[in-house]
């Protein structure tokens, strides 16, 4: 489908620009072809939408009243935080305004009591991360894009990250959401405490909704003390089901790791390269490899684990563990981890496709994604949270045809969601559906359901002109 506005939609002309400008200043409002090319694109590789207009708000006043107006004048609003999606969840299908929030980008409190911070959405998440452990406290959810996504992307997506299997996703932080609807109305979703159970629970609903029910201009997240200590390993084995099915073995046996990522051998090979200055010796028969880290505050106990985890790791034809014994070697080694899909994506066009299911059934899960790629002649590189059972799957165009990258790499793509369904699992971990995934709901969904959020968004957005074509 092509990005032609719905006939419902009003085109954008010089009277609507005039109000933008006058509302949130000219240099605000962006209409130039190089200004609004930036914007047509997030990190799906394939994908482009342009914007009628980009506009650049400072705080909530000024986007309430361009919701209002464009709520009563039925253009279309797409709320975008740094454009590091990987689903098509920002991008304007149907033109229309741009909502960035690059400028709502102050941390305004932190509350060290309560063990709290308020922040603006357009956040950069490590930036948070570091504020708040300059004060000995800990914002836990890390996705791999933490050096560029905003907060407020990472509320829309519900991201999580590596650390996602000990400490949560960004649901399990966020206490009280200031949100503007459609109409232009504000809102607080809850309450500044750990407990609410009064009324309906809007604060959840809004997470991860990806900015179809209104647009996050404020948001209070409960922080945890910063661990002291950390050991980081990484863990080779000689096949992807022994290193999958080790993940499970690992908490069977009462251990909780903060990180338990997975990369197949072609990913680690691959980062390295891209990545020139970083080394790991990994043996030939070694198919891929868990990285491991335990966090803590008492070191004699975190070395306790780490021999419980060896003794785990022995039955699943794991080879010699390397113990990054500097915090230099960590940085490599999660730098690594970090920077896999960037260098993936330099070989040629790929797809990501974000699967995740009960983690005892990994093992079942990589066997059948290799063979749907067998199938369907196409190449894959996985890697991961396998902590959480949360495996993201790249898929590669090599020498593919356009034709058959367009018509037949989605049915491998089917195959792969209902398998993963079929072991009790979901179409998305933390990347959120936006506009890639749409085609794949059914697969999870009966019509029923579908019809639920379909009412659900009308309550929110009667004229739907908040982030249209996204997951529906």
């Amino acid at each position: 489908m092509d990005s032609t506005p719905l006939p419902h939609y009003k085109k954008i002309d010089d009277t609507d620009l005039v109000f933008f400008r006058s509302v949130i200043g000219e240099e605000y409002v962006i209409t130039s072809q190089e200004g609004l090319t930036k914007y047509s694109k997030d990190e799906t590789e394939y994908l482009t939408f342009y914007p009628d207009v980009v506009l650049k708000p400072a705080n909530t006043n000024e986007i309430s009243q361009v919701m209002r107006y464009c709520n009563e004048h039925l253009i279309p609003v797409s709320p975008r935080a740094a454009g590091t999606g990987l689903s098509g969840n920002s991008l304007c299908i149907y033109g229309g305004v741009m909502l960035t929030i690059e400028r709502l980008n102050k941390i305004l409190k932190i509350d060290e009591q309560n063990l709290q911070v308020i922040t603006e959405p357009g956040v950069i998440t490590e930036h948070l991360q570091n504020t708040v452990k300059e004060k000995g406290l800990y914002y836990p959810p890390d996705p791999s894009s933490r050096g560029s996504s905003f907060i407020g992307g990472n509320v829309a997506c519900n991201s999580g990250g590596p650390r996602a299997v000990k400490y949560g996703v960004v649901k399990d932080f966020v206490l009280n959401l200031e949100v503007v609807l459609a109409s232009g109305e504000v809102i607080w979703t809850g309450a500044n405490v750990l407990k609410n159970s009064t009324g309906y629970n809007f604060t959840q609903l809004m997470v991860g909704s990806e900015g179809t029910l209104g647009i996050v201009t404020k948001i209070v997240l409960k922080l945890v003390p910063h661990p002291k200590f950390n050991l980081v390993m990484l863990a080779p084995f000689t096949s992807m089901e022994q290193a999958a099915g080790a993940v499970a073995a690992i908490f069977q046996a009462g251990i909780v790791p903060s990180c338990l990522e997975f990369m197949e051998r072609d990913a680690i090979d691959w980062v390295c390269k891209w990545l020139g200055d970083v080394t790991i010796p990994i043996a030939d028969d070694v198919r891929a490899n868990l990285l491991i880290e335990l966090d803590g505050n008492d070191m004699d106990v975190l070395y306790k684990e780490s021999e419980k985890l060896y003794e785990v790791m022995t039955g699943f034809d794991c080879g010699e563990i390397l113990f990054a014994d500097s915090e230099a070697q960590k940085a490599d080694l999660w730098r690594m981890r970090r920077n896999v899909a960037n260098a993936v994506k330099t070989t040629s066009t790929t797809i990501e496709e974000d699967t995740v299911v009960p983690r005892f059934y990994l093992p079942q899960l990589m066997v059948h994604i290799k063979e749907v790629g067998k199938k369907y002649n196409f190449r894959s590189v996985c890697y991961g949270h396998a902590g959480d059972g949360n495996i993201h799957v790249r898929i590669i165009k090599d020498e593919l045809t356009d034709e058959y990258w367009k018509n037949e790499v989605p049915k491998g793509v089917r195959e792969i969601f209902e398998k993963v369904v079929e072991l009790g699992g979901t179409i998305s971990g933390e990347h959120g559906i936006g506009w890639v995934q749409r085609r794949y709901m059914n697969i999870k969904f009966p019509s029923m359901q579908m019809e639920l959020m379909r009412q659900v968004k009308a309550v929110f957005d009667p004229r739907g002109i908040l982030n249209p074509g996204k997951i529906f």
